[in-house]
């Protein structure tokens, strides 16, 4: 069964109102955080197994899944005798392994140290800050019909991301984003082949300047092109415009 793996330890620095205090992937989009959002989307494609890769302040996302019944349910404390009685709780069918791959770990790095967790096929990859309406089942029959090493969706940005250049369907190199050109960027929603992992060489690796060019240098880097709705979470203006989206009804990603 495909899993999916969540980048989720850095320290998300450029959201300081929220991140002194927890996680970027445990601020709240309404009442849930974007952790549980990002992985409800994917559920909703048939995706049980989550592995997430855990960090800065990780002990916030085991001590969330850890009470996670009790926060879906109607709840009876018994203050005598001690005995919590819960009520129609409702939780999903949900496998989750979250690993502390280290606070100053890069991306690639925290790939690597989940590597026992993984079996031998493909799986999903993420990063915990960000939504989006992609098809992941088109995703993953895009990438077994390329049969390439890695698939990345390729997003309609902001402007200060930088660009991909896509030629037949493959990634051949990373540019700054020309302010005057709409162009796509790698928005995430990845599928990894296990093999993929060779090419990390240890923590100080980051996934998009080592093994991400390196793929593309050898034609093993394919392209899932998505022109439809995908946001970040990167400053508080993002969180803002994800609630309002939410509040609203109007939510892209909430397909449950």
């Amino acid at each position: 069964m495909t899993k999916l793996v969540i980048l989720a330890g850095g320290l998300g620095t450029r959201f300081s109102e929220e991140t002194g205090t927890k996680p970027k992937p445990m601020i709240h989009i309404g009442p849930m955080p974007i952790l549980w959002h990002i992985m409800k989307f994917y559920s909703a494609y048939g995706i049980r197994e989550f592995i997430i890769c855990a960090g800065y302040k990780q002990y916030m996302i085991k001590e969330f899944f850890a009470n996670y019944p009790l926060h879906r349910a109607d709840v009876t404390f018994d203050l005598k005798s001690g005995n919590t009685t819960e009520h129609d709780s409702t939780v999903e069918d949900w496998q989750v392994t979250v690993v502390d791959t280290g606070e100053n770990t890069m991306t690639g790095g925290r790939i690597k140290r989940i590597h026992p967790y993984l079996d031998d096929e493909p799986f999903c990859l993420t990063y915990g800050d960000g939504l989006s309406n992609i098809d992941i089942s088109a995703l993953l029959a895009y990438h077994k019909k390329n049969g390439k090493m890695a698939t990345l969706s390729a997003v309609i940005p902001p402007a200060r991301f930088g660009e991909l250049d896509i030629k037949d369907g493959l990634v051949h190199s990373f540019t700054e984003k020309d302010p005057q050109n709409e162009r796509l960027i790698n928005g995430g929603y990845m599928v990894i082949n296990p093999a993929f992992l060779d090419h990390i060489e240890g923590d100080d690796t980051m996934l998009e300047y080592g093994p991400m060019r390196k793929m593309a240098e050898m034609d093993e880097l394919a392209a899932f092109e998505h022109r439809g709705f995908w946001q970040c979470m990167d400053k508080l203006y993002d969180q803002q415009l994800l609630e309002k989206l939410w509040y609203g009804g109007n939510a892209p990603w909430k397909i449950w």
